[in-house]
């Protein structure tokens, strides 16, 4: 029995017997008593302040396009973020915690001494 409604009566409708089976179909689907099945499709119509005469087709496909969009930069965000931010942080705060200096990376403008020693004076022959 419909929780909440079991001391109100029933009332008939007069449609259609091919709309009638649908409607049974339905309800055994959805494991809702027929009352209960109209409540929730007139309680959503009501909630989304849409119409049962309204195409919802293009406007949902829509919606669906934009919402992967907008994931899909929300990801490359957190993405950016992690490897421009969180992994450098997390590599000095370890260094730092075991005591270890961070490499030292050269400048690129620096220049590497070599190992050979080149003269400051040469002979004259």
């Amino acid at each position: 029995m419909d929780e909440g409604y079991k001391n109100e009566k029933f009332e008939t409708f007069k449609i259609k017997s091919s709309v009638a089976k649908k409607f049974r179909r339905y309800c055994r689907a959805i494991s809702k008593s027929q009352s209960m099945t109209l409540l929730l499709m007139l309680e959503f119509f009501e909630h989304n302040k849409i119409s049962p005469k309204e195409s919802m087709g293009p406007n949902i496909k829509t919606l669906e396009s934009l919402i992967k969009r907008r994931n899909n930069a929300v990801i490359a965000i957190m993405k950016n973020i992690e490897k421009d931010q969180t992994k450098p942080a997390i590599a000095i705060l370890q260094s730092l915690l075991e005591g270890e200096k961070p490499e030292k990376k050269p400048l690129i403008l620096e220049k590497k001494n070599s190992t050979k020693e080149v003269p400051k004076y040469r002979e004259r022959k």
